[in-house]
């Protein structure tokens, strides 16, 4: 579980995040929304360390982050798994050596037993084994950001943080990617946290939603309870499109 609490941060003086409080559930697709400048990409980063937060807390299993020493966030931070917006894998690197990097990088295990681990992960997101010696540029978009989950995984990590992970990709592999982040989730029982403006993704897998507003946390709730919510930025921004008001309708 990681918790937020009355986080603030600014830049330049100019207040993003104000008293952001939230709950982010183990074994859940946790999900950030909002609008583009809402600040939601700017909580994640904060979650993650990657921005210094002006004052609150961030608990990863009761541990204050912004209280760490650096050593402590190091470690912390083996326990953290990321899928980057565009999958951020390396060129010059394949498929195989791509997964087995971050065991390289900071698990002690021998060659064999990465080579075993980067196996079980690929076919853990059903790449097929001809591709494990392909390069990146050799692959599609989905067959990369399936790569791209394996090795967020290989480090078998507590947290998951998934930003935009369907950007770029057509309709039928969003799905097929929110499919496989939703079971991995569940099946090791990961801390998954998901900052995304597809609203399929939401309906899908959303299974506790924080929606961020001008910098404040304005709505929370689960894919189930948005039909129902009267928060007007909320169904604006939610159910935009014609096709979507008429989805909420459905299912009020």
């Amino acid at each position: 579980m990681i918790k937020v609490t009355n986080l603030f941060k600014s830049f330049d003086g100019e207040e993003v995040l104000k008293d952001i409080s939230a709950v982010f559930e183990t074994g859940k697709c946790n999900m950030i929304i909002g609008q583009s400048g809402s600040g939601k990409t700017v909580l994640m980063k904060s979650i993650i360390g990657l921005h210094r937060i002006d004052s609150g807390r961030i608990e990863y299993d009761g541990r204050n982050m912004p209280d760490m020493r650096m050593r402590d966030i190091r470690l912390l931070r083996r326990e953290v798994g990321m899928l980057f917006q565009g999958s951020a894998l390396f060129d010059s690197l394949t498929v195989m050596e791509n997964v087995m990097y971050p065991l390289e990088m900071f698990s002690s295990s021998t060659k064999k037993e990465m080579e075993l681990r980067a196996k079980f992960c690929l076919d853990r997101v059903n790449l097929p084994e001809h591709s494990y010696h392909l390069f990146p540029s050799e692959i599609s978009g989905g067959m990369q950001k399936r790569v791209a989950i394996a090795r967020a995984i290989s480090l078998n990590p507590k947290y998951l943080f998934c930003d935009e992970p369907n950007s770029g990709l057509d309709p039928k592999t969003s799905i097929i990617i929110d499919k496989l982040i939703f079971e991995i989730t569940h099946e090791f029982n990961i801390t998954t946290i998901v900052n995304s403006h597809d609203m399929n993704s939401v309906i899908e897998i959303g299974e506790n939603i924080i929606f961020i507003n001008n910098g404040l946390m304005a709505w929370s709730g689960t894919n189930k309870d948005i039909y129902g919510a009267k928060n007007e930025d909320l169904n604006d921004f939610v159910f935009a499109s014609e096709l979507y008001k008429q989805v909420k309708m459905i299912n009020q």
